[in-house]
């Protein structure tokens, strides 16, 4: 097919990557780390790690694997939020040869028990936080080896008082629990180190499997998509070809506040800014806004990264509006939606461009970007990636025109093996010609930059006409005194189904009327929604999607107002 996306390419931004540039991840990490021993890597809390004391620390992690029976193609579940232990353990981890299960560690025990059994995990390290939620439900999989960590557990310096306060008072929260055979961080690295095999490094090649990461669950089961060594290659040379034009090797500051075990922190901030021999700061706590807002003050950044909401709530924290922003020089939004009414308000607030990128967990993640020598919103996730095809079709399969609305498809590089252990759910999600069926309602406009209408499964169906929630939801928020809103669709014994929203505000005032006027002007009939339900909060995902499962199970009711 036509590429035509690629005359809106920043100069200097290759057409194609070569997968088998590098045989494995571990080709490029290794690297970065030889290239930049002495600069910083990595900062939680104020702490630093320099590329050569990452590479000794997940020497030593390795070591303790090996040591402890795991090798190549086993898996190991890593369950911690942004904490220095999370990038030293997957890089141990990766060199040993074992797959990656990154696991969200505010799963509840029904959905860890879930993720361990159907990944067959054999280890996992936790943060002892979470250690209560593992203790239930351990006895159930296959899990032999467990490494116990504490946020205080590389943080380990006097002079911080700050620090030393918060890490005791975390301390005091960790519910109780016992885990039989259980290690602590420190003394599975002090074995690593004295093992033999410590420096050992399994031979890998792209096919291997470099992780199962774990769909969001938010649209069904949680299944675990399978990403070799080969697409996560892939994945990080794409957006070095879309990024390395702004980049300044050894001199980034990437504030990392989406969680390195979600697909979009760890690919760009974790890996791409590896590669530029950037310092990622980790955020251990985004959402309180405050702290978040503290570290950023005294921090000189040049890139951040977020969904939406975190955008969104930044702006309404106060003291972020006073920051100093003149190193920063990029900022994107991915994993949902960008509103047009938040990148606007950022980029005044900011003076730099809040700029949309799309993927998903099965296409490791990036497969489209706007060019980041476009400086306003672009209302649009941009163009495909280097060596990245992307095509809509209708039900029937057919490739569809421009401007006409359909199923999103995306073939390249990235695209994942498949899911594991779901051979028909395989067979569904990617034809015989590698082409991913996205379940993502897309547009393609005559540039080639694609549009995200909205899931594929999330549509409502007013009266046989398709009501997108994304478009709802846009229009709903850029008034100026809702916070956030979320949109479903609910019964209607005239239309089939109504358009319901739930809305947070962000003035006490906002009444029910003035939303609907302010609907019937910028909505047309159909659109309009006919419930209203105020609300304390939008149920979202740990990284700030909205979560329209758990949306239709709290407010599906006609609760609220109704009207015509």
């Amino acid at each position: 097919m036509e590429r035509i996306w690629l005359d809106s390419y920043t100069e200097g931004t290759p057409h194609d990557i070569d997968p088998d540039t590098y045989p494995s991840l571990v080709a490029i990490i290794d690297e970065a780390i030889a290239r930049f021993p002495d600069r910083p890597a990595f900062e939680n809390l104020g702490v630093r790690i320099t590329f050569a004391e990452l590479d000794r620390l997940a020497k030593d992690f390795t070591g303790y694997l090996s040591r402890a029976g795991l090798g190549k193609g086993d898996r190991i579940a890593l369950m911690m939020p942004n904490v220095l232990q999370y990038p030293v353990a997957l890089v141990g981890a990766l060199r040993a040869g074992l797959v990656v299960v990154n696991t969200n560690p505010l799963y509840t025990v029904r959905e860890l028990r879930h993720q361990l059994v159907d990944s067959g995990a054999r280890a996992i390290v936790v943060l002892e936080n979470f250690g209560h939620v593992l203790e239930e439900c351990i006895d159930d999989t296959d899990v032999e080896r467990v490494v116990v960590t504490g946020l205080g557990d590389m943080l380990s310096f006097p002079k911080n008082v700050l620090v030393n306060f918060i890490v005791r008072r975390v301390k005091k929260l960790v519910p109780p629990f016992r885990i039989d055979g259980a290690i602590r961080w420190e003394d599975a690295l002090n074995a690593g180190r004295k093992a033999a095999v410590a420096a050992d490094t399994a031979e890998l090649a792209g096919e291997d499997l470099a992780f199962l990461q774990y769909t969001g669950g938010t649209t069904g089961v949680s299944k675990g998509a399978m990403l070799t060594h080969r697409n996560m290659v892939s994945s990080v040379l794409q957006a070095d070809g879309f990024l390395r034009p702004f980049a300044r090797e050894g001199e980034e500051v990437v504030i990392t506040a989406l969680p390195l075990y979600h697909i979009f922190a760890l690919a760009v901030n974790g890996l791409l800014y590896m590669r530029f021999g950037g310092l990622s700061v980790l955020i251990t706590n985004p959402r309180d806004m405050p702290g978040f807002v503290r570290i950023l003050k005294d921090m000189r950044f040049t890139v951040i990264t977020g969904v939406n909401t975190l955008f969104n709530g930044l702006m309404n924290t106060k003291g972020f509006d006073k920051l100093d922003f003149s190193a920063m020089r990029i900022s994107v939004g991915g994993g949902m939606a960008v509103q047009s009414a938040v990148a606007e308000r950022w980029k005044k607030m900011t003076g730099v461009a809040l700029l949309e990128g799309y993927g998903l967990t099965e296409t490791s993640p990036c497969a489209c970007m706007n060019p980041l020598h476009f400086e306003d919103y672009t209302g649009t996730v941009g163009v495909p990636m280097p060596s990245t095809e992307c095509r809509v079709i209708d039900e029937e399969g057919n490739a569809l025109p421009v401007d006409a609305p359909g199923e999103l498809c995306i073939r390249g590089p990235q695209v994942m093996r498949g899911y594991w252990n779901r051979p028909e759910e395989t067979a569904a999600a990617i034809d015989e010609e590698g082409w991913f069926r996205s379940g993502d309602i897309a547009e393609m406009d005559a540039r080639g930059f694609f549009r995200i209408v909205d899931r594929k499964k999330d549509m409502i169906l007013v009266s046989g006409f398709n009501v997108y929630p994304n478009e709802v939801e846009e229009v709903v928020s850029q008034h100026p005194e809702v916070a956030e809103v979320g949109a479903i669709g609910v019964p209607d014994e005239l239309s089939g189904e109504a358009v319901k929203i739930v809305v947070v505000k962000r003035s006490p005032g906002l009444t029910e009327e003035s939303l609907r006027s302010y609907c019937e002007e910028h909505l047309t009939g159909y659109k309009r929604p006919r419930h209203i339900e105020f609300a304390d909060d939008v149920p979202k995902t740990n990284v700030g999607k909205i979560l329209r499962r758990e949306l239709r199970e709290r407010f599906s009711g006609s609760g609220g107002g109704s009207g015509g």
